[in-house]
């Protein structure tokens, strides 16, 4: 990629007006060349105070050849004020995909670019902008996570479109690499039974779980072609993180429950395509271009808040042990039992044995534990994939789960009129339940640095807005707020949609929130059946998430509401509801 500053820009007018008559242009060897496509739009990424990552993808009809591009940002939408410009190319070693790291940019400024072809084929024009200076007083942003493409339109990314946020941020589960199988989670309503994938015409291409690169490949230009998906992408920059199902699912550094390697090859392999074809897809600026499995990385937006987004999944986790793949209800859950995990929270000569167990690496825990340490900013925002706060349910309720709708009710009754001095038990070990002690020694790490911490959650979908408590519970360290799916499935695939109230508690405070009351003492509000999103707003006072939620997937015609607002102010943490 070669760039030139506005001064030169004159020259590249010229030619692009060249340009526009593709029939006068000759390609080596005299013949026309073929004016690209681009038919997944155009993204943008990463933003940094002067610069920002642009992506397209470009391909000529039938061939299989490179495509060369001209990049371009200008500050007007009908680029009569170019402020940077260059070229670069659509390879076919990268899938036809082309990415730029452009510069030259002010901070907290909003620019339109584009990428043309040597025909003068242009691709859609797209908005991004650069992050703010220390002067902002305000960002908002929303945050996204789990879009499965079978189960439902992306009516979520449609509604973010007019929000008013200036950046997207998503959490992972970007894609899910089931096939199309009707068994296959997302194909089937868990209700009743209908194959949503074939009825709403979302069925998944390749057909079987993406393993090569190619499928990997098919699967991210199906996403891309939604037409809300890549509105969103053309609308405003992205800061994105994996999760599992950009890989397979509960997956962590050595292997995954979705990985069989007698019929799908090593780990190692399909690791390495995954992660490849998540680079060439995403407007990811690549932290370390040799090693594409490292990805956490983290933004100033001025001076109110500094963003880290971590890797919980793939970079350092080690796998899941408490229960089948981290699923203490599986009936595979032998050899692992609940006294294995209160064994793993009691020390031995000093050593807690669970702290062998790593949701990231001791080098990722450093790299986070060091920046925010070192902030100035005022707010410590934590952007991972997985549940932070202890989602500890009482032993009975649990164990009524196994026994049928009307026992499990019959238990949540009982426990929430009763004297609530029950044992709590965590139910998901692939969150941060399942690695308590790596979860408290980094919480007690920040506590000791005196930041103000929130961090951002995905993968449960469902809405959560959390305490982050000390495992003992009695020190408060931080909030999380976590946000709802695109479309996966949540509590209420398994009909439980109506068990929010009696999580946290406004079943019986008539509504009001932050009581600690519910089966979960940690949380203070949960939605446990509708689709969304977060919506966040951050001052130097406060920061504020509106958890944002549509009323339908099925249909292409929705509602938007807001479920709950939660502002959390800068003086100690104070919370309140709306």
């Amino acid at each position: 990629m070669t760039q030139s500053t506005r001064r030169d820009f004159i020259t590249t007018t010229v030619t692009l007006a060249a340009l526009g008559g593709a029939s006068t242009l000759t390609a080596c060897g005299g013949t026309n060349p073929t004016p690209a496509q681009f038919l997944y739009g155009v993204a943008s990424g990463d933003p940094l105070a002067d610069r920002v990552i642009l992506w397209t993808h470009a391909k000529r009809p039938n061939l299989e050849n490179d495509v060369q591009l001209t990049w371009q940002i200008a500050s007007d939408a009908a680029f009569t004020k170019v402020i940077s410009w260059g070229t670069t190319t659509a390879t076919y070693s990268a899938g036809n995909t082309a990415k730029v790291d452009a510069t030259g940019l002010a901070p907290d400024n909003t620019y339109f670019f584009r990428f043309v072809d040597e025909t003068g084929a242009s691709s859609a024009v797209g908005t991004t902008r650069t992050l703010p200076s220390a002067s902002a007083t305000s960002v908002k942003f929303a945050v996204f996570s789990c879009t499965l493409y079978s189960a439902g339109f992306f009516n979520v990314y449609d509604s973010a479109m007019n929000s008013g946020a200036q950046f997207a941020i998503h959490l992972g589960d970007y894609i899910y690499e089931y096939g199309s199988d009707p068994a296959k989670f997302g194909n089937t309503n868990a209700t009743d039974n209908t194959v949503t994938a074939v009825s709403l015409g979302r069925v998944v291409s390749p057909a079987n779980d993406i393993v090569t690169l190619s499928d990997y490949r098919t699967r991210y230009a199906q996403y891309r072609q939604d037409v809300n998906l890549q509105a969103l992408h053309a609308k405003m920059p992205w800061i994105t993180i994996w999760d599992d199902h950009e890989f397979t699912n509960n997956a962590y550094m050595d292997g995954a429950q979705n990985h069989d390697v007698a019929t799908q090859g090593t780990w190692a392999s399909r690791k390495a395509v995954a992660a490849r074809a998540y680079h060439e897809w995403m407007p990811i600026r690549t932290p370390d271009s040799s090693n594409l499995l490292k990805i956490y990385r983290n933004f100033d937006f001025g001076t109110l808040f500094s963003l880290h987004m971590l890797d919980t999944r793939i970079e350092g986790r080690t796998k899941q042990v408490y229960g089948y793949y981290g699923d203490p209800l599986d009936p595979r859950v032998q050899p692992y039992t609940w006294a294995d995990y209160a064994a793993g929270l009691t020390p031995v000569a000093g050593v807690y044995p669970d702290a062998a167990n790593k949701m990231i690496s001791n080098t990722q825990f450093k790299w986070l534990t060091d920046n925010i340490g070192a902030a100035t900013t005022t707010w410590q925002i934590i952007g991972n994939q997985d549940i932070m706060a202890k989602l500890w349910y009482p032993q009975s309720v649990v164990a009524a789960f196994a026994q049928g709708t009307a026992a499990f009710r019959a238990a949540v009754n009982t426990y929430l009129t009763g004297p609530r001095t029950e044992f709590k038990i965590p139910i998901n070990m692939d969150s941060w339940d399942g690695y308590p002690i790596q979860r408290e020694t980094l919480l007690q790490t920040i506590k000791a640095t005196g930041k103000k911490l929130v961090v951002l959650s995905g993968d449960s979908h469902n809405a959560w807005f959390n305490n982050l408590k000390s495992l003992d519970g009695t020190s408060q360290i931080g909030v999380e707020f976590a946000t709802a799916s695109v479309t996966a499935p949540g509590f209420e695939s398994a009909g439980l949609g109506g068990l929010a109230s009696t999580i946290d508690g406004t079943l019986l405070t008539n509504g009001v929130n932050g009581s600690g009351m519910g089966l979960v003492s940690d949380v203070n509000y949960s939605d446990t059946q509708r689709r969304g999103y977060l919506l966040m707003t951050v001052t130097a006072a406060n920061v504020k998430g509106e958890f944002v939620f549509v009323d339908n997937i099925k249909t292409k015609t929705y509602a938007a509401t807001v479920g709950k607002t939660v502002t959390v102010t800068a003086a100690n943490l104070a919370v309140s509801y709306s």
